[in-house]
């Protein structure tokens, strides 16, 4: 870092400065210290500016570094052990498999609607007392689960809006668009604690391709489960929409995971403590294993819960 000065009429104002290159791209980041330097404000300025830094280091390959032949071979194992395989869905566990999918990834997100009304909602049409909204992107979530079993499409910037809209356009004004200039995602716990900060809104475009270029990339070279917890979780990071992100980064981990002949997933309600601790250990330690731990017991969930209801 290095102080920059300008000249303003008779007067010098003075810029703590930094820049930080991104390939064949440099970021320069100024933060205002005044007309004299005084080193409390440096000591602002700087931490300022590494804050800043932090939020634009979105890592350009999501794994950081490539898996082994060991762990590759590993997860192919634990995608063995999945206990049902997508070929042995009939049509009636796909409908029962999207009932489940559709209330716990609303109700994830604050929907107050029950499993049973979802039902009703989606196989009689019949409309509890609830929010419209809720029952709205009950209707979308459902419709989002069949479109993505008709594409061939596996990760792309028109795929991530097509799945907003249809999951929102009968309840948010901004269903399909991207989050504009100014509009900046944090998240914070009950204690008001800040647990997320989305990437800044001029970046999303950029980090959103750099995703999809990796996964291009890589799609041939690891296993499904890895593949699809990747775009999951970086996609969370990135939090590209005003609002929807959770359900919008669900339903795609769901289109990876089918395009590489593996079962959908659920993330059950009451597992959503563990969800997001597995998206804090990615994103702070860049460390997948909560993550495919999670998957695996859900797995396992979702098979007693298709099995129970076929019996």
């Amino acid at each position: 870092m290095h102080i920059e000065k300008r000249k303003d009429g008779k007067r010098t104002k003075y810029f703590l400065a930094h820049s930080y290159r991104e390939g064949s791209k440099v970021h320069k980041f100024r933060k205002y210290l005044g007309t004299k330097t005084d080193p409390e404000r440096r000591k602002i300025a700087e931490k300022l500016i590494l804050e800043e830094i932090h939020k634009y280091k979105m890592i350009k390959d999501p794994l950081r570094v490539e898996l082994s032949k060991q762990e590759i071979k590993t997860i192919r194992e634990l995608e063995s052990d999945i206990p049902f395989k997508i070929s042995h869905l009939s049509e009636n566990d796909w409908k029962r498999f999207s009932e489940i999918f559709t209330y716990n990834t609303n109700a994830i997100e604050g929907s107050k609607l029950n499993l049973k009304e979802v039902k009703d909602i989606l196989e009689k049409d019949k409309w509890p007392d609830k929010s419209k909204e809720d029952i709205a992107e009950a209707y979308g979530v459902d419709e989002a689960v069949s479109y993505i079993r008709t594409i061939d499409d596996h990760v792309s910037l028109n795929l991530i809006k097509k799945i907003h809209k249809i999951v929102f356009r009968n309840s948010k004004s901004f269903a399909g668009k991207l989050r504009k200039k100014g509009e900046d995602v944090v998240v914070m716990d009950s204690r008001g604690n800040v647990v997320h900060e989305g990437a800044p809104q001029p970046r999303i475009n950029y980090l959103l391709r750099e995703l999809i270029d990796w996964y291009d990339k890589n799609k041939g070279k690891y296993p499904g489960l890895i593949l699809a917890a990747v775009v999951h979780n970086q996609f969370e990071n990135i939090h590209p929409f005003r609002d929807g992100n959770g359900r919008v980064g669900r339903v795609l981990l769901n289109n990876i995971l089918i395009k590489h002949n593996l079962p959908p997933m659920n993330i059950d309600m009451e597992k959503r403590a563990e969800y997001y601790a597995s998206l804090q250990a990615y994103e702070k330690e860049h460390d997948l294993k909560p993550t495919i731990k999670l998957y695996m017991k859900e797995y396992k969930e979702l098979n007693r819960k298709l099995s129970r209801k076929n019996t």
